[in-house]
């Protein structure tokens, strides 16, 4: 895990991709330096470092619903192809498929749930950045 936090992120990444990748490590999507959860899926409400307040973005059930996309690509399908390459019985193999299915989707949810929440932080600094920009005044043909 160390080895992913010494990697520096690219400035020529855009904002999102980098928010993206900071929330992917599980830190913070505005400064990368501190961890996002304070317990298994519980975001701090403010980063103690930078000050973004990521309790206000709701993942909801997307995180989840991207989660259940990977597993089901990721390991289900190649354990459909179980009952063709091996000739166990069922019972052999739903103990070998259940867990895994299980560990997959409980170690892969809080990554994804970082991502998304950093895609959320983007956008959102992006939307404030836009409220803040000075509007032109209007031409003749507006």
């Amino acid at each position: 895990m160390a080895a992913m936090e010494e990697q520096p992120i690219p400035d020529s990444a855009s904002p999102t991709w980098r928010a993206m990748k900071r929330g992917l490590r599980m830190r913070c999507p505005s400064c990368g330096s501190t961890p996002l959860y304070r317990s298994y899926l519980k975001v701090q409400p403010v980063c103690p470092s930078c000050g973004a307040a990521n309790g206000e973005f709701r993942v909801d059930d997307a995180a989840s619903y991207f989660t259940v996309l990977i597993v089901g690509h990721v390991v289900v399908a190649p354990m459909l192809a179980f009952e063709v390459i091996w000739d166990a019985s069922l019972v052999l193999t739903l103990a070998i498929a259940l867990p895994a299915v299980g560990l997959v989707a409980l170690g892969g949810l809080p990554f994804i749930k970082g991502a998304i929440l950093g895609l959320m932080s983007a956008h959102d600094r992006r939307a404030r950045a836009e409220a803040m920009r000075p509007k032109s005044p209007p031409g003749p043909w507006s």
